[in-house]
């Protein structure tokens, strides 16, 4: 009975039994077929749906495979069930617009574009999911490939775009390709910080300058914070004070900046500072003062070996100790510099296996400085300013056992004094 059923041919008799006249029977049975097509392609992008959240969502659940997931969280398997409408309307067309040529046109080319948008969404889909599952990997913690993924993306949504555009334009592709040869000043221009940020990310990623969750300091765009992310174009840092700032991929490459990745790895965080001595308190050590200081737990083996040292030399060599610029002798200045090294040598919280100075540096119109370089054991921001203002703390509070003075500028409180005095 159905086998010689043809829809068509029912409508158009239906409507001429109507007393319908031809051309609004011809209208009629068309539209009446476009509604048909429209909800068979609605009802075969619900079935899509369904088998794909129902069965393959199930499927995939139950496997301990990781990487079916990562497909399914990126929608992968969904942007496949746009093609299945698409595909309905792409080959019913033609049987439902087939007495208006003109429309079928249209509509065949109007499907074609969505599938090629379709399509390059899908790509972009299964590009994320490959990222997501690289991410990961052992690797993906030195080579970061997205900037790589997001040239491929432009890629892709370029040659779409040309083929839409050829579509649109009835336009041959390969004229359109050519037609670009002319044009390729303008999209150097265009494209510019898109090459830039490529060559920057070839040359970031092969010589491992930085990855995400490095702390990196670029003083010159106002970064200093960890990376949270590196694309094609841009750097986000998201700085200590948590503010998020993003600079061009290519700037790391063309200025310079600073990694902390390697302070990090090596366990210790660098204290870097002086205590400015005021000179005029500078001075050799009396009797009484070396007696007192003897009384220091940590320097009472240097002095008594210093002494003795001394005592040696001024002896060998005939010294008269009446003069005190004859001989050697012990200053206030040097013995609380031994102060500092034994006070160091046993502290917690500081590396005696990494780099370990106490030193002078050149008399400035600010006193002399002693500067300390070592290495705190705690990386972390808040306990190592803590261990450093403790020592500091320490070393301030002490410089009077010795006779010395802090350096500091006249203030409004010595002035007040002057003044008194006066």
């Amino acid at each position: 009975m159905f086998d010689n059923f043809d829809l068509i041919v029912f409508l158009r008799d239906f409507f001429r039994e109507l007393g319908i006249s031809n051309s609004l029977s011809v209208f009629l049975q068309t539209l009446i077929i476009v509604i048909l097509v429209a909800v068979l392609s609605w009802l075969s992008y619900i079935i899509t749906r369904l088998i794909i959240d129902r069965v393959v969502t199930v499927a995939v659940r139950k496997t301990k495979f990781k990487w079916d997931d990562i497909f399914l969280e990126s929608k992968v398997f969904t942007r496949l069930s746009h093609f299945a409408p698409a595909l309905v309307i792409y080959l019913m067309a033609g049987w439902a617009l087939e007495p208006y040529p003109g429309w079928l046109t249209f509509v065949q080319k109007l499907t074609f574009l969505y599938m090629i948008s379709a399509g390059a969404l899908f790509l972009f889909a299964f590009i994320n999911a490959w990222h997501k599952i690289y991410l990961t990997l052992p690797i993906s913690e030195h080579r970061h490939i997205k900037g790589y993924l997001q040239l491929l993306k432009i890629f892709i949504g370029f040659i779409a775009s040309l083929i839409i555009i050829s579509l649109i334009f009835n336009k041959d592709l390969t004229t359109l390709v050519a037609g670009l040869g002319a044009m390729a000043a303008v999209l150097m221009l265009i494209f510019k910080d898109t090459i830039l940020g490529l060559v920057a990310s070839v040359q970031i990623s092969a010589n491992n300058m930085v990855k995400i969750g490095d702390w990196i300091s670029l003083p010159s765009r106002g970064a200093d914070g960890t990376v949270i992310d590196i694309t094609l174009n841009v750097i986000k840092v998201q700085n200590f004070d948590k503010t998020i700032i993003t600079v061009p991929t290519y700037s790391l490459v063309q200025e310079s900046f600073q990694n902390w990745t390697g302070m990090e790895k090596s366990g210790g965080r660098r204290i870097k500072r002086a205590v400015h001595i005021d000179v005029r308190s500078i001075g050799f050590l009396e009797e009484s003062q070396i007696d007192k200081l003897k009384r220091i737990q940590i320097l009472r083996d240097y002095i008594e070996t210093k002494e003795k040292d001394l005592k040696d030399f001024n002896e060998k060599h005939n010294i008269d100790d009446s003069v005190l610029v004859n001989g050697r002798r012990m200053t206030n200045v040097g013995t609380f510099r031994a102060y500092i090294n034994a006070y160091l040598k046993q502290h917690p919280k500081i590396h005696n296996d990494m780099t370990f100075l106490v030193r002078q540096l050149p008399v400035s119109e600010k006193g002399l400085p002693i500067e300390i370089y070592v290495f705190s054991k705690d990386q972390e921001w808040a306990r190592y300013e803590a261990i450093q203002a403790d020592i500091f703390d320490h070393l301030l509070a002490v410089v009077p056992e010795f006779g010395l003075r802090v350096f500091q500028n006249p203030t409004g409180y010595d002035f007040q004094q002057l003044t008194k005095k006066q």
